[in-house]
């Protein structure tokens, strides 16, 4: 039994989380926001990510510009944005799209506080998961006699330890974003 492997499984997790949470809205433009949209393309009948069709840029702090590299893709994307969850309103100029991003209101912090809370708890929910998978792996290696009953002991300790160590990262990294979200 390695825990590097455990570790890498977590530390791949906690990339994912904080990903999608530099994706959410929080009432300022940012590239971030849409560059991971997934856009179909028909004419070639397969789908790419936003950053891949197009420049994106801030033009102030509540603009984003769109300018697609191939201006076939433009209708695509605007679809594309419109369709996704992030609740943004593209305008296609034909050439490019501009998205307004509207200030949060009371309301709509609370909600994406309770979001970034749920994505949290989803994120715990895949670690444990993987702490389950190295824990059966550990329990296999100690009855097939590959370890002794110390080194599972201390397979075990080490793995409770990084599963803490990730769940108290995502915590962290949820209190983060909330107060971000509320306090714009």
């Amino acid at each position: 039994m390695n825990t590097s492997n455990t570790k890498e499984k977590m530390e791949k997790i906690i990339k994912y989380f904080k990903e999608e949470l530099s994706h959410m809205q929080v009432g300022r433009a940012s590239t971030n926001m849409i560059e991971g949209v997934n856009v179909y393309i028909e004419a070639w009948g397969m789908e790419q990510k936003l950053n891949n069709l197009a420049n994106i840029s801030i033009l102030d702090s509540q603009t984003i510009k769109i300018q697609a590299w191939d201006k076939t893709t433009v209708s695509s994307i605007e679809k594309a944005i419109y369709n996704s969850d992030l609740g943004l309103t593209p305008i296609n100029q034909g050439d490019g799209i501009i998205i307004n991003v509207p200030p949060l209101t009371g309301e709509r912090r609370k909600e994406l506080s309770k979001v970034v809370g749920t994505m949290g708890e989803k994120t715990k929910i895949s670690i444990r998961n993987v702490r389950k998978d190295s824990m059966q792996e550990i329990k296999n290696e100690f009855e097939e006699k590959l370890i002794s009953e110390d080194e599972k002991k201390d397979f075990e300790k080490q793995i409770d330890n990084l599963t803490k160590d990730y769940n108290q990262l995502v915590d962290k990294y949820v209190k983060i974003k909330s107060d971000e979200i509320l306090s714009l």
